[in-house]
Order: structure tokens, then sequence, then C-alpha cells
């Protein structure tokens, strides 16, 4: 009898030691960087499923990733989702899509004028270069906000301030582009300033997945449909560039990213953005951080 007890004393932990074990866990997890990490996993394996696959899929996929992006936050991070809420979700998009297509036109006609660009008709069917355009650059924008604004940029505001989470995501999300074909150091720089940064002022600014979805969205597409180069890639577009002059201006086979124009353009437009986040309260110092 003794001996048997005294076995049963030592197999396994208890009860308690179980919970114990279990509570650590899952205060990882629910810790910033543990759904931070969490999220971009499951958000980044449904753009690898989807992002290149045929006709519409692209398009479910982004709807898969929002759909993933709500359950992280709802039952890992606990945490509303007001940065996804319909309503008003299409005049936000509408506002960040405006601010992208300035950008985008502004920069490409001050390259034009410097004798930069010159653009010809590519005739590569019109419907169908606009349906592929449309379809992989929404599926793009909306994964890669979810992951770099949605998870990153809120999970290291919770630790360290808006200031800096938007200086950490930028500099990851102009790392995140060395993979794209020529990309370089100073790729990966004049993404970090010009879209990283303006990106995270932008989400900071409205509090709007939405908002820098659709800036994202239309600057990439409207890139691509004037046959410029978007990050490195080449694919069909409704015009064709011929690039004239240094790489500085035009960008070379980078494309409009790399030409300090838009990064001069672009910091302007940052500004901007930070000042009226934090005139509206929407910057966060690390002690004001959310738990």
């Amino acid at each position: 009898m003794d001996t048997t007890a005294g076995t049963q004393h030592d197999t396994g932990p208890g009860p308690g030691q179980d919970k114990g074990r279990g509570g650590r866990i899952g205060r990882v997890v629910r810790s910033p960087l543990g759904w931070m990490l969490t999220g971009m996993v499951g958000v980044g394996l449904v753009s690898g499923l989807t992002a290149t696959g045929p006709g519409p899929v692209p398009v479910l996929g982004a709807a898969a990733a929002v759909a993933v992006y709500w359950a992280v936050m709802r039952f890992v991070a606990r945490r509303p989702t007001p940065e996804i809420a319909r309503r008003g979700a299409g005049r936000q998009a509408l506002l960040g899509g405006a601010i992208g297509l300035g950008f985008i036109l502004v920069s490409t006609l001050l390259i034009s004028a410097f004798g930069g660009y010159s653009f010809s008709w590519a005739d590569n069917g019109f419907l169908s270069v606009v349906w592929s355009a449309v379809v992989a650059q929404l599926g793009a924008a909306v994964t890669e906000e979810l992951m770099f604004r949605g998870f990153a940029l809120q999970a290291l505001e919770e630790m360290w301030g808006s200031r800096a989470a938007v200086v950490i995501t930028g500099l990851f999300f102009g790392i995140a582009h060395l993979s794209a074909p020529g990309a370089s150091a100073w790729s990966a720089l004049a993404i970090a300033v010009e879209a990283g940064a303006m990106l995270g002022a932008s989400f900071l600014w409205r509090r709007s997945i939405w908002f820098v979805v659709g800036l994202h969205f239309v600057w990439n597409t409207v890139e691509q449909l004037l046959g410029i180069p978007v990050s490195g890639h080449t694919p069909e577009g409704l015009f064709t560039v011929d690039t004239h002059g240094p790489a500085l201006l035009t960008g070379g086979t980078f494309g409009l990213e790399t030409s300090i124009v838009p990064i001069l353009i672009s910091v302007l437009i940052t500004v901007q953005m930070a000042v009226r986040a934090r005139r509206s309260g929407g910057l966060l110092p690390r002690r004001s951080a959310r738990h």
C-alpha cells in the first residue's frame, strides 16, 4: 500500500503543475510577440498558397487572410478589431486610394518632366491586363498590410510605442523586399522610407487597415498599368515605359520605388500624416501602450 502510494505520487506532474505550464504557454502566445508571430505565419501561409493562383484566387486568399486576422486577434490576442470594421471601410479605402493615386501620378509626371520616362501604348488587351493587375495587387495589398501594419505594427506599438513600431516595421518591410528581382541595399532602404514609413504613418493617422490597403493597392496597380516595374517585377501593363537618364531619377530596372523623386514626396506625405496622427491622439508612447 505504501509502495503504491509512493509510486503514484512520483508519476508525472499534478493537475496544478499542468495548469501552470499551460498558463505559461498561454501567456507567451497571448503576448504581443506571440500573437504577432502567430498571425503573420497564418496570413503568410494563406498568401503563399493563393498569391499566384489563377483567376480570382488571390482575392479569395485576401478574404481568407482577413478571416485569419480576425480569429487571431479575437481568440489569441483577445483584442477588438476596429481597424477592420466594415462600417466606413469603403470610404477609408477610397481615401487611401486617392492618396496613393496622387502619389504615383505626381511622381511619374515629375520623372517624365525631367526626361526620365516616355510611354507608348502596349496593346496587351485592356480588360485582361486590368483584371490581372487588380486581382494580383489586391491580394498582395491586403495580406501585406495585415501582416505588417495589422499584426507587426500594433504588437510592437504595445511594447515600444508608435514611433519605434513605425521605424521597425518600415525597416523589416524594406528587408522583406530584398528577395525581389534586382533588389539591393538601396532598394531596401528606399522601400523602408517611402513605403514602410508612409504606410505606417497612414495607419497611425486613420487606424484603419482599409485605408492603408487602399493606398497600397492603388499605388501598385497604377504603377503596373503604366508599365513601370513594381519592386523589380515587370508584369504586363497598358503601356510600355522607356527610361532615360540615371537610375537615381528613373529607378532603373527595379522600378519607380528606387527613384529619388517618390522618396522625397513620400517623406513630405509621411510627415503630414504623422502630424495629423499626433494631433488626433494616434501616437502612443510606450507607457500608454495597450495591454
